[in-house]
């Protein structure tokens, strides 16, 4: 997925397979699955090789042991359960962005083929207010957002690791001070909820899907949980 992202003309498989917000033109129902498989953008840069990279290391440092310890068929229901879930809650909130501005604009006396088309050719028709302009401009990144990635997935199955192995002592490459997964992956999830909420990046550039990540870490959180509570009780891990 990632190679058609290089060789195929004009961004057309970013379009045809990245997730694109509901409301755009651009969103198809095999979106939801097909963003999974993608990274980076329509071109090769630093950013696409290392969200890659990273991404496929994560899959392989935390995802061996939970496959290991659950087998193939729990961990791919946790992947695939986690990136739906990431899905979810970010759409969610790009809709809780959005819905008032939007809701405003079709009060002003916008009609919403006229919002849709100013949203998606980025040209403001005649007659418009500096009202409904701010309001235009607040939605146009939130109607015009795509999201790819694995990173969604790789949380739940982080999190899934660290309840599985709460004591393992895990470190950041330009922080090595060994950490307890109990403590270190619920901390990255901390940061990524105030990075979505805030806007401010810490490790990551500020287009990354935060909510996505939160999602998917609390899609893991909540399957684990019902796993450990109801059906590993014979073969309790702690």
């Amino acid at each position: 997925m990632f190679v058609g992202t290089l060789f195929v003309a004009n961004g057309a498989f970013y379009e045809w397979f990245a997730m694109y917000f509901p409301k755009n033109d651009l969103f198809q129902p095999w979106q939801i699955i097909t963003h999974m498989f993608m990274h980076g953008g329509a071109y090769l840069d630093d950013f696409s090789i290392m969200h890659l990279l990273f991404n496929m290391f994560a899959l392989w440092m935390f995802g061996s042991p939970v496959e290991q310890a659950l087998g193939s068929k729990r961990f791919l229901f946790i992947y695939f359960s986690a990136g739906l879930g990431a899905v979810a809650l970010q759409v969610g909130y790009y809709y809780f962005q959005y819905l008032p501005s939007y809701n405003s604009l079709i009060a002003s006396g916008l009609n919403p083929g006229q919002i849709t088309e100013m949203l998606t050719s980025n040209k403001v028709f005649g007659g418009v207010s500096q009202a409904q302009l701010a309001e235009l401009q607040n939605i146009f990144p939130v109607f015009n957002a795509s999201m790819v990635g694995a990173s969604g997935c790789i949380m739940g199955v982080m999190v899934a690791f660290a309840m599985m192995n709460p004591n393992a002592e895990l470190m950041l490459i330009f922080l090595p001070i060994p950490i307890k997964a109990k403590y270190f992956i619920p901390g990255i999830i901390i940061l990524d909820l105030i990075s979505g909420v805030t806007g401010q990046s810490f490790f990551s550039p500020s287009n990354t899907a935060y909510m996505a990540h939160v999602g998917g870490a609390l899609t893991g959180f909540i399957i684990m949980w019902y796993w450990k509570k109801y059906q590993f009780n014979g073969n309790r891990w702690d």
